[in-house]
C-alpha cells in the first residue's frame, strides 16, 4: 500500500511556510492602522497550526527519499492543498469572498495564472494586495523547483531531457531538491529585489514596486489596480518586459552563470528560439498597430513589446485593452498564449522546447520520406532526442489538446458563450491570465462566472501548471495498486 505519511509531512512543512508568510501582510495592515490585521493573524495561526500538526504526526515516517509514486502524489497534492489555506484571508478579509471565489483566487495566485475574481483592487487594504503578490511569488519559485527537480525525474512531457541539467537528481529527489532550491532562491530573490529597485527608480511607489516585482518575476500578473499595468504606462513597461523575459528563461542557466559558466546561457537553443519568437511577434504587432491606429512609433513599439511579452510568458499583465486591436491581433494573442516560455522558468504553457522537439521530429519524418534509406535522428540543442522523450512530448501535445477540448466543453455546459469558454479553457490550462471577450478579456475579470465554471477553471489551472501528466497519472487505478 502507498505510504502517504512522507507526502503529508512535506505538505505540512509547506503549509507552515505559507502560514509564516502571512506575517508580512499582517505587519503592513498593522502599520497602516487597518482593521484587517487580525485577519492575517488568525489566518496565519490556523495555517501554521494545521500544517505543524500534520508534519509532526507524520515526521517519524520520513527515513529516506520519496519513491516515484510518492513524488507524483506530492507534486499534485501540494498545489491542491496550499490554495485551501491561501484562501482563508481572502474569505475573512475585506474582499469577503465565498470559498469558491477565494479558492479560485488562491489557485490562480499559486499557479501564477493571474486570473482574478476581485473588482475594486484600487481600494483594497494593502495587506490583501500584498498577500496576492506573495501567493504568486511563492508559486513562481515553487514551480521552478518542480520543473528542475521533480518533472525530469518523473519523465513528464519530455522533461527527462533536462535530467543532467537538474544536477543528476535520480534517486536523490528530496535531499538534492534542497540544494537546488537554495541556489535558485538566491537568484530569484536577487532578481526580485533588482526589479523592485528599477520600478522605484522609474517612478512607482515603494509598495507598488514591491508587489509588482513579486508578480513580475513569478510571471503571475496580479496587479494592485483594476487597470493592471496600464496604471504605469511609460518607461516602466520596458522594465517589466525585460524582467518578464528574464523570468521566462531557464533558471538553471543563471545557476551556471553565477558558478562561472556563461557559455550555456548564450548557446541554449531554447533561449534563442524564445527570444527570436518574441522579436518576430513584436515586429508584426507593432507594424499592424502603426497601420490600423495613428500611434506614435514609440508607443506602438512599447505596447507591442509589453503585451506580447506579457502573454507569451504567461504573466498576463495588460497595459491596454487589446480586444480593440482587431481580429488579427486578437488571434495572435490567443495562440501565443499557447507557446509559453522556457523549461525551468516561472513561465507557463506548452514551453518552447516542446515545439522545437516537435518540429525536429516533423523535419526528420519529411527527410525519411524523401530519402527512405537514410538515417535521420531528431536533435534538440545539439543532442539526439531519444524515442522516450519524443513519445513523451507527442503525448503531451495530445493530452494538451484533449484537455483544452474537455475544459471548453465543460465551460460551455455551464452556459458560457463559445469565445468565453474556449479562451477561458486556454487561459486556465496555459496559466496565462486574461481570456478573450467582454467578460474575461483584459478589461474584465472572472467574477461574473458561475461557481461551476470557477471550479472547472481551478482544476484546469492545477492540471496545466503541473504539465498535465503529473496530475493524470494519479487519477489512474494502476497508480494506486501495489
Amino acid at each position: 500500500m502507498l505510504d502517504l505519511r512522507p507526502v503529508a509531512y512535506v505538505i505540512g512543512l509547506l503549509v507552515v511556510i505559507l502560514g509564516a508568510m502571512m506575517v508580512f501582510p499582517f505587519l503592513i495592515d498593522l502599520y497602516d492602522g487597518q482593521g484587517e490585521w487580525p485577519v492575517f493573524l488568525e489566518s496565519g495561526l490556523i495555517t501554521i497550526l494545521a500544517g505543524g500538526l500534520l508534519a509532526l504526526s507524520c515526521g517519524n515516517s520520513v527515513r529516506q527519499g520519496l519513491s516515484i509514486r510518492q513524488t507524483f502524489l506530492l507534486t499534485t497534492s501540494v498545489w491542491a492543498a496550499l490554495p485551501v489555506f491561501g484562501a482563508i484571508p481572502l474569505m475573512m478579509g475585506a474582499t469577503e469572498l465565498s470559498f469558491t471565489d477565494a479558492f479560485f483566487e488562491a489557485m490562480s495566485g499559486l499557479t501564477t495564472t493571474g486570473s482574478t475574481v476581485i473588482s475594486g483592487l484600487d481600494d483594497l487594504p494593502r495587506g490583501i494586495l500584498l498577500w496576492r503578490g506573495i501567493l504568486q511569488w511563492l508559486g513562481g519559485i515553487g514551480i521552478i523547483v518542480v520543473a528542475m527537480v521533480f518533472l525530469p525525474e518523473l519523465r513528464v512531457g519530455g522533461m527527462q531531457i533536462f535530467r543532467s541539467e537538474a544536477f543528476d537528481t535520480m534517486g536523490k529527489i528530496l535531499p538534492r531538491a534542497q540544494t537546488i532550491a537554495r541556489q535558485i532562491s538566491l537568484i530569484y530573490v536577487a532578481l526580485t529585489l533588482l526589479c523592485m529597485v528599477v520600478y522605484v527608480v522609474l517612478g512607482m511607489g515603494l509598495f507598488d514596486a514591491l508587489v509588482h516585482a513579486l508578480t513580475t518575476m513569478s510571471t503571475g500578473g496580479f496587479s494592485n489596480y483594476d487597470a493592471s499595468f496600464g496604471t504605469f504606462s511609460g518607461p516602466a513597461e520596458y522594465a517589466a518586459s525585460f524582467f518578464m523575459i528574464m523570468a521566462a528563461l531557464p533558471f538553471v542557466r543563471y545557476v551556471q552563470l553565477i558558478n562561472g559558466q556563461g557559455q550555456p546561457l548564450l548557446r541554449d537553443s531554447q533561449i534563442r528560439a524564445f527570444l527570436g519568437t518574441i522579436l518576430v511577434l513584436i515586429i508584426v504587432t507593432a507594424s499592424v498597430l502603426l497601420y490600423i491606429f495613428p500611434h506614435h512609433p514609440e508607443q506602438a513599439l512599447r505596447e507591442a513589446l509589453f503585451n506580447i511579452t506579457s502573454i507569451i510568458s504567461g504573466t498576463g499583465y495588460a497595459s491596454v485593452d487589446y480586444m480593440e486591436w482587431g481580429s488579427f491581433l486578437i488571434m495572435v494573442f490567443f495562440f501565443i498564449g499557447l507557446i509559453g516560455g522556457c523549461a525551468g522558468s516561472t513561465a507557463c504553457s506548452v514551453k518552447v522546447f516542446r515545439y522545437q522537439i516537435l518540429f525536429a521530429s516533423i523535419r526528420v519524418q519529411i527527410q525519411r520520406i524523401r530519402s527512405p534509406n537514410g538515417i535521420f535522428i531528431p536533435r534538440f540543442d545539439g543532442r539526439p532526442v531519444g524515442p522516450d522523450v519524443l513519445s513523451s512530448v507527442i503525448s503531451f501535445f495530445m493530452f494538451f489538446v484533449v484537455t483544452l477540448g474537455v475544459v471548453s466543453w465543460g465551460l460551455a455546459l455551464t452556459g458560457l458563450d463559445f469565445i468565453t469558454a474556449v479562451s477561458g479553457a486556454a487561459t486556465a490550462v496555459a496559466n496565462v491570465g486574461p481570456g478573450l471577450g467582454d467578460i474575461i478579456g483584459p478589461a474584465g475579470n472572472f467574477s461574473t462566472l458561475n461557481d461551476a465554471a470557477k471550479w472547472i477553471l481551478s482544476a484546469a489551472m492545477l492540471i496545466g501548471r503541473l504539465e498535465l501528466m503529473a496530475v493524470y497519472a494519479i487519477l489512474t487505478l494502476r497508480f494506486w495498486r501495489n
